[in-house]
């Protein structure tokens, strides 16, 4: 079924959502200050610049509260934090979220990203963690995501739950969830305009405007990226519209409506074998080349949140998307597909007292449905030949979920958790050849409990442990996503983890080690003759690991900030593969930036990035990816209270080196076509302008 947008030129469609998301509300008023909660009255006189208290969103400081006091791994990343340098990708947003391991491809928005070894499989698209846009989840209803689907300049902050810390929201799985929070007209500049540009025609700009009334406000931003990337054959280009407004009914009732428009054409450069990677790192593979290899969609979403909040920290919404994509996909067989994704979820806070002590009760339902309209060719010079095969698939997941925090005394906080997930994966195939028909019918059910307790050391600092299980059903990809289709069970693990958090003024440390035992890990394998199996559900694996995270203040100018990953991720004693280490993700990662800045006027920031160790490419352990370290720098400021600029150069060894590879079961010793070689030399700057 086509979209609204449709019928109207692309110019058009921007016009009316710009129109729609801004007609709710009056003229703009002052800028809105985000770190207040309420308005403020002095000798009656009101200061209109500050949001008033709202059910469906949070200010930035109630948002880092309420995530200090999980049980468990969490983390919060400011949008203005990496504004200070090239904004584009998820590695620019994220790189420095403790706890995540997300790399790109190859200078494109497309990445690998991870969480606790989460969808170790997947290295294009992604999969074993809930993305949520303002906590409705962007994942198809099958779990998979688009990279594309988010916008880092359009956020003003991020949430990350690692592992079984993201139960708040639902989300059960082993990686957890991220969490974009969209601007209001409350909170953002009533306008702003940002330009980037820099290496390899790579071009990027945002406009952005806001603001509100007594009751109403609303928030439109919209960017445009285009580059013609490092490698060769990895043009890139995407538009994005995305807009909120909202309408407060009462003092206890708002709703809002979110809009989302992306168009995203992006070529795949393909991979190289080591050596073509150390000789020429620009080439792209000859048969990315001859088969136009590329990824090109559209996604249109609208999602509304009404939320209820009488008072007595009681808060009740209910959300729901609704949300359309066009693929058009040329790979080593042309995908073309259509897909429909829906859902619904009502979700009660109660903050109060239970036995006269503080108490927190989360619970709620969820419900997504999804279909997709999966039809294959074969690839003709990147155009659709004969028809290969044709699926009607159809998804869905309905969950009920609790979570209650008790506070035992002054210092020890109870958390005692649970979710119940029941799954479906339909799939009827349309185009049945040499008599095999490969349709499937399958159900996925599981139950998730969680226990986890906090001790506060002081009003700064605490430590959490907490023990749980995640249970992730099998997308489409790994269903029948290659040439066969294979029938897979669900992957579910025990997890256990133990961590500390320090917020003070000069010092921020954020640090958990986690052990994961799991069973039916979905991988790619062979069997103990070396004949590829596809992607089954393994047998035992164990992740483990360490993250950690820190800002340090030394003084009024010198911040020193970084992340750490150990990741110990392997089998368990499988009868092919015994204890390998499982390929695709480094065992050691650091990401590291010292900050000079002695005013607003002027910061200068170099920074590095170490893989110490060589990683397998291979989960039979016979190939290995070199270890890197890349350096850049950064230097900018602020011009008055309006302006802002930066230039961010990178990789200033022009050091070759992997930034990702495949994931394959055997790569027996040789140098196959594995890796994606990272981007070299570059620079780039930009400049905004916030209206005040």
């Amino acid at each position: 079924m086509p979209s609204l947008f449709d019928a109207m030129p692309h110019a058009s469609r921007l016009a009316v959502a710009a129109s729609t998301a801004l007609a709710a509300f009056g003229p703009t008023t002052a800028f809105a200050d985000a770190s207040f909660d309420s308005a403020t009255t002095l000798d009656a006189v009101e200061v209109r610049s500050q949001r008033p208290p709202l059910a469906t969103v949070e200010s930035l400081r109630q948002a880092q509260q309420r995530l200090d006091e999980r049980a468990g791994a969490t983390g919060l990343v400011d949008g203005e934090s990496y504004r200070d340098g090239r904004a584009s990708t998820l590695t620019d947003a994220l790189g420095h979220a403790t706890g995540v391991f997300v790399q790109s491809r190859f200078g494109a928005e497309e990445a690998r990203l991870s969480i606790r070894g989460s969808g170790l499989q997947r290295t294009f698209h992604g999969r074993g963690i809930v993305l949520l846009q303002d906590g409705s989840p962007l994942n198809l209803a099958d779990g998979a995501f688009d990279f594309q689907a988010v916008e880092p300049l359009a956020a003003r902050q991020i949430e990350v739950y690692r592992g079984a810390n993201a139960l708040e929201y639902g989300a059960s799985t082993l990686g957890g969830a991220l969490n974009f929070i969209s601007p209001t007209g409350y909170d953002a500049a009533p306008l702003g305009l940002r330009v980037e540009s820099g290496s390899f025609g790579y071009l990027r700009s945002q406009a952005t405007l806001a603001g509100f009334s007594d009751r109403a406000d609303g928030y439109l931003s919209l960017t445009g990226l285009r580059q013609d990337g490092y490698r060769d054959h990895s043009q890139q280009e995407n538009y994005r519209l995305f807009g909120n407004a909202g309408w407060r009914f009462s003092d206890a009732l708002d709703a809002r409506v979110y809009l989302t428009h992306v168009d995203t054409r992006s070529e795949l450069p393909g991979n190289l074998t080591l050596a073509q990677s150390r000789d020429n790192p620009r080439a792209a593979a000859p048969a990315s080349v001859a088969l136009d290899q590329r990824r090109d969609f559209r996604l249109d979403r609208i999602a509304g949140k009404l939320g209820w909040s009488p008072g007595d920290g009681r808060t009740l919404t209910l959300s729901a998307f609704y949300s359309g994509k066009s693929l058009h996909h040329p790979i080593y067989q042309v995908l073309e597909q259509e897909s429909h994704d829906a859902g619904l979820d009502l979700r009660w806070r109660n903050e109060g007292e239970l036995g006269g002590r503080r108490n927190v009760l989360v619970a709620g339902m969820a419900y997504t449905q999804g279909d997709i309209d999966d039809d294959r060719f074969i690839n003709a010079a990147g155009h659709a030949g004969a028809r290969t095969n044709r699926f009607d698939q159809h998804a869905t997941n309905a969950s009920a979920y609790v979570e209650n925090q008790t506070w035992l005394d002054a210092r020890w906080v109870l958390s005692l958790g649970a979710q119940g997930l029941s799954s479906t994966r339909r799939s009827r195939d349309g185009f049945i050849t040499a008599g095999r028909d490969e349709s499937y019918d399958v159900d996925y059910a599981g139950f998730s409990p969680k226990v986890g307790v906090r001790y506060l050391i002081d009003a700064h600092g605490e430590w959490f442990a907490n023990l749980s299980r995640s249970l992730e059903p099998p997308s489409f990809g790994e269903l029948s996503g290659g040439p066969n289709v294979t029938q897979v069970d669900k992957q579910h693990a025990d997890s256990g983890e133990v961590g500390f958090r320090v917020r003070r003024d000069a010092l921020t440390i954020d640090a958990a080690l986690y052990r994961a035992r799991l069973r039916g890990e979905l991988l790619s394998l062979s069997d103990a003759q070396g004949n590829p199996l596809g992607t089954v559900n393994a047998g035992r694996t164990l992740h483990q690991g360490l993250e950690l995270g820190a800002d340090w203040h030394l003084g009024q100018a010198w911040t020193l900030s970084g992340n750490y990953l150990w990741n110990d991720f392997r089998f368990d004693r499988d009868p092919v593969y015994g204890d390998n280490a499982l390929a695709g993700v480094p065992p050691q990662q650091m990401r590291m930036t010292v900050r000079w800045s002695p005013g607003d006027g002027l910061y200068i920031a170099p920074n590095v990035e170490w893989v110490p160790q060589d990683y397998y490419v291979d989960h039979a352990n016979s190939f290995r990816a070199p270890g890197y370290a890349v350096t850049g720098l950064r230097i900018g400021g602020h011009v008055g209270a309006q302006w802002s600029w930066f230039v961010d150069a990178r990789n200033l060894g022009d050091r070759r080196w992997i930034a990702s590879t495949n994931v394959v079961a055997d790569a027996h010793g040789m140098d196959q076509a594995n890796f994606l070689p990272g981007d070299g030399r570059a620079f780039y700057a930009g400049i905004e302008w916030r209206m005040p």
